[in-house]
């Protein structure tokens, strides 16, 4: 994976466009990478990012679907929670399961090992609000978690890996789909059409409309917060299936590292950039990754979040290996 990694930074760094003049690199995001996963290259890159969680702040992570077993690990991401005095936050899940309900959620992240490092807030366990979305064109305000009130800034520190009807999730899924309350996600998955979960299957025919409400929503939590946000994004147990799946398949792709940014369309940019220029090996294998994205359009996501002003494609990619 070094070979690859080494090859991108031969290339200029700069992994998703052609040229390489001072022009380009003015328009370009930074995303920085490391190839360890560990406790202290996760303090590492949140610090190369130079901008300091204050006050009270929210870390977003996914808990995991009781049964899964490849969401983020609370041995890795403790030290980085303790360092910022976060609270892991989530929301209830759409979907039956043993996170639909705040009780049954709040046990499953014990379970977990989460409450051991943290405490641990379900965000719309007391109810719910709209912030404002500046692309109206499916979803009219984003419906989230009345507790995100308590937050003066978030780490969106998501486990970037596919998804069964996303494509894939990254960072913008965690901040759209994983800051919305339980009918906040039925609103995006059914693309405005209702914000009712008893109602959610019966309206999920229109995918790009998913995606694009998907973006929609993460634009209104980033202008919620402003400045006061960072985005990371953890590359490994790379499986075709979400954190939220209990029974999830077992990854068929090498670990790759964490990438961090302060633009979440660069950045979840760089990390599919990282899936779709490997080349595979025995034992290494990204087709399907590739295959489960393809299939649902899952890039159209970056696309549209871009074309909306949430961010650019455009990047420079920094190791600080």
């Amino acid at each position: 994976m070094k070979r690859v990694l080494f090859s991108l930074m031969v290339l200029g760094l700069a992994v998703s466009c052609s040229g390489q003049n001072s022009a380009d690199e003015a328009k370009q995001s930074v995303v920085y990478m490391t190839e360890e996963i560990s406790p202290e290259s996760l303090v590492k890159i949140y610090e190369a990012l130079g901008r300091p969680a204050e006050g009270k702040v929210a870390v977003k992570i996914s808990t995991g679907e009781p049964g899964g077993h490849n969401f983020l690990q609370p041995s890795l991401i403790k030290d980085l929670v303790q360092k910022v005095g976060g609270t892991i936050v989530e929301c209830n899940t759409a979907y039956g399961g043993r996170r639909s309900n705040t009780e049954d959620h709040i046990r499953a992240a014990r379970e977990h090992g989460f409450f051991d490092i943290a405490d641990v807030d379900i965000m719309d366990s007391e109810g719910e609000f709209n912030i404002p979305v500046k692309d109206t064109t499916h979803i009219k305000y984003d419906i989230v978690g009345t507790h995100l009130k308590n937050y003066d800034f978030m780490i969106n520190l998501a486990h970037f890996k596919g998804h069964a009807m996303a494509g894939f999730g990254g960072v913008i899924k965690n901040q759209s789909i994983g800051v919305a309350s339980a009918n906040g996600k039925a609103y995006i998955h059914t693309a405005g059409v209702t914000s009712k979960v008893d109602e959610l299957w019966g309206h999920v025919d229109d995918q790009d409309g998913f995606l694009e409400s998907m973006a929609a929503a993460a634009q209104g939590v980033a202008d919620y917060f402003g400045d006061n946000i960072i985005y990371i994004n953890v590359m490994n147990n790379l499986s075709v299936d979400c954190d939220c799946d209990s029974h999830p398949d077992d990854p068929e792709m090498h670990d790759i590292g964490i990438f961090a940014s302060l633009d979440p369309v660069a950045l979840d940019q760089a990390c599919l950039d990282q899936v779709y220029n490997m080349t595979p090996t025995d034992g290494n294998d990204n087709r399907p990754l590739i295959e489960r994205i393809d299939s649902r359009n899952g890039r159209h996501t970056v696309d549209y979040a871009e074309k909306i002003g949430l961010g650019t494609k455009n990047y420079r990619l920094v190791s600080i290996d």
